[in-house]
């Protein structure tokens, strides 16, 4: 049986990852995609379903595709529409497919990293694998996987979605892809969202836990899965249910399989429904954008405002805002503009420009603003450097005041299952050591008139979600997923266990966070 990885002409290392021009805001960690569908342009196919996941993951794309016979992979650094063109979706022909957007929190942004990952397993068989989250267990993990490498036909591992990937096809070499999936995911410890291919078969796995989203579609012609049913609208996919927490779905000619690896406790990520997925998507039967709009009125509620004005934060922070504007009474306007094309660059902007900040992204309407009392609504508040220049470039444009509301509560804990926060030392809600004077530090180091966040209950019940299934430990400090000990020193677990880290280069945990010491 013939096997064959196609890498992109990129060179590791042709892209660096260069500062950002202002504060950077949280960040998802990657987005998968999966189909399989005899018939279909499934490489095309794969390719839309990641645009419409690009917000989780802008520095690297791929896809794999199977025919039965063959797995080829293509990937490269950058954003979906930079790294295929129709010419290279032509070439990957096939019945089956997976896709990977990504964002990686260490180390450089390199080729290495970018995934579907590939391995041949001892058999001679071919698995693609792409990840979505953050293990807790790597260390143990990574021994393993440096066990089952030695002698063996597996490729190097430098996050912990290659050691997934390396131990699955180690697994497979005296038995099934699918075999090997139920032996191993249940030694697996953290948050993660798996699709994985063979020749034949699309897979797709969730934690026990369920904290990242998953969820299935049914095509006319086959199936699809994605991180977000937002990705299942523009592939015309009509959404059939989440993929449970523990459970492992395989597809093919047979239809879907499902199997129990782990029974299931869970504990969705609420910062989802703040700020990570899509507004058009749907989590756990919630609509995203309805969640938010409701966080806004109940945020109205708590921490009202003399305003004449209630203005968003483009374009995170609108629905929020026009349930600030619901709740309250007070007029919605927009009196910010959002220049589309900035977002994510390799190019660094010079001092002068980095000097100007926010005002690459953002400009005010100075008739709309002038002479107003603003209510400014805002997903979150992070190290407060965006705030603060928006505060005083509103000020500038003729606001009389600035009353900032954030729909979400102080974040103040790093988050280990798959977020990229800044470290605790650096989020402003730490800076007075979260006590009960830190709202009106954050106020006036901001330079707000007045400061108010959604409570954590306030934020839970917009969900409409119990309490008891959702995981908020960036807010309260409860990890729902016991965490090794590892953790707590530092991120790069990887570096010494495999000994290919390039020179100069951090060793990465996939997907991984500022895993610094809780404050």
């Amino acid at each position: 049986m013939s096997t064959t990885e196609s890498a992109s002409p990129a060179q590791p290392g042709d892209h660096q990852r260069q500062p950002e021009a202002e504060e950077r805001e949280p960040r998802e960690e990657c987005g998968v995609f999966g189909v399989w569908a005899p018939g279909e342009d499934v490489a095309k196919m794969t390719y839309y379903g990641l645009y419409a996941l690009q917000h989780r993951g802008q520095e690297a794309a791929g896809v794999a595709v199977a025919d039965g016979k063959k797995v080829l992979v293509f990937k490269d650094l950058g954003l979906v529409s930079q790294v295929f063109d129709e010419q290279t979706l032509a070439a990957m022909p096939g019945h089956v497919a997976i896709g990977h957007c990504r964002y990686s929190t260490t180390g450089s942004t390199t080729w290495e990293n970018a995934q579907p990952i590939f391995q041949t397993t001892k058999a001679g068989s071919s698995v693609a694998l792409g990840h979505n989250g953050n293990l807790v267990n790597t260390a143990e993990l990574a021994e393993r996987a440096r066990e089952a490498k030695a002698g063996s036909v597996l490729s190097d591992a430098s996050s912990d979605s290659d050691i997934l990937a390396i131990l699955l096809a180690h697994g497979a070499a005296d038995c099934s892809i699918e075999q090997a999936a139920m032996e191993l995911l249940p030694t697996v410890r953290g948050a993660f969202c798996l699709t994985f291919m063979d020749e034949n078969t699309l897979y797709a796995a969730r934690d026990p836990y369920g904290v990242r989203p998953l969820c299935l579609g049914r095509l006319e012609r086959g199936w699809v899965v994605a991180s977000e049913t937002a990705a299942l609208d523009i592939v015309g996919a009509a959404f059939v249910r989440e993929i449970e927490p523990g459970e492992l779905l395989a597809i093919d000619a047979d239809g879907v399989r499902s199997s129990r690896f782990a029974p299931p406790e869970p504990k969705g990520c609420v910062f989802e429904y703040v700020y990570l997925a899509r507004p058009d998507s749907t989590i756990a039967g919630r609509s995203v954008h309805a969640t938010r709009v409701e966080i806004g009125r109940r945020l109205a509620i708590e921490h009202p405002a003399d305003g004449d004005l209630v203005i968003p934060v483009p374009e995170s922070g609108t629905p929020a805002a026009i349930g600030y504007a619901t709740g309250s009474g007070i007029p919605y306007g927009q009196g910010l503009m959002k220049n589309a094309y900035v977002g994510r660059t390799f190019i660094q902007p010079s001092q002068t420009i980095r000097q100007l900040g926010i005002r690459l992204k953002l400009n005010p309407l100075r008739e709309v603003i002038r002479g107003k009392r603003l209510v400014v609504v805002d997903d979150s508040i992070v190290r407060g450097n965006t705030q603060r220049a928006l505060i005083r470039m509103l000020r500038e444009a003729g606001a009389v005041e600035v009353h900032v509301r954030i729909a979400s509560p102080p974040v103040r804990w790093p988050c280990f299952y798959g977020i990229d926060f800044a470290s605790p030392a650096e989020l402003i809600a730490n800076a007075s050591g979260g006590g009960v004077d830190m709202v009106e530090s954050v106020r006036r180091a901001i330079g707000a008139d007045t400061l108010g966040y959604v409570s954590v209950d306030g934020m839970v019940a917009a969900s409409e979600q119990p309490a008891s299934r959702l995981c908020r430990a960036c807010f309260d400090g409860e990890y729902p997923i016991e965490l090794a000990e590892q953790h707590h020193m530092g991120k790069n677990l990887l570096e010494g266990l495999f000994g290919n880290t390039p020179a100069g280069q951090p060793a990465t945990t996939d997907d991984n966070v500022d895993a610094l010491s809780r404050p």
